[in-house]
């Protein structure tokens, strides 16, 4: 389950590294799961980019923040990094795991 998706040019980081930067308000985080999917759990902030109709150009994007792509396990947050770099877009890192290795670490999910 973990570590699908990684490939040259997409940078990752661990859920540790992914809730300080939630804490600290220097990331926007992109679910690309579908809306049931991220209806049904997902991590707070989050904001739901469904993979079915991901425009890498539409991405949402605030300065001062790093846009980080997630998925349950990694392999569509790599396949829309894919996209992004395909149209050159700034985002080119997902969480490593998705929000299987972010419940794997124990971190929190909103319902």
């Amino acid at each position: 389950m973990f570590g699908f998706g990684k490939k040259a040019g997409h940078s990752e980081v661990t859920p540790q590294e992914l809730q300080a930067m939630l804490a600290a308000g220097t990331v926007t985080l992109v679910d690309v799961r579908e809306p049931n999917e991220f209806a049904a759990e997902h991590i707070a902030g989050a904001v739901n980019v469904p993979l079915s109709s991901f425009d890498a150009a539409a991405l949402p994007h605030a300065p001062g923040r790093v846009t980080v792509l997630q998925c349950a396990g990694g392999k569509r947050s790599g396949m829309a990094l894919d996209r992004c770099a395909a149209v050159e877009a700034s985002a080119d890192t997902h969480l490593a795991g998705g929000l299987g290795a972010w419940k794997a670490a124990g971190l929190p999910t909103t319902r």
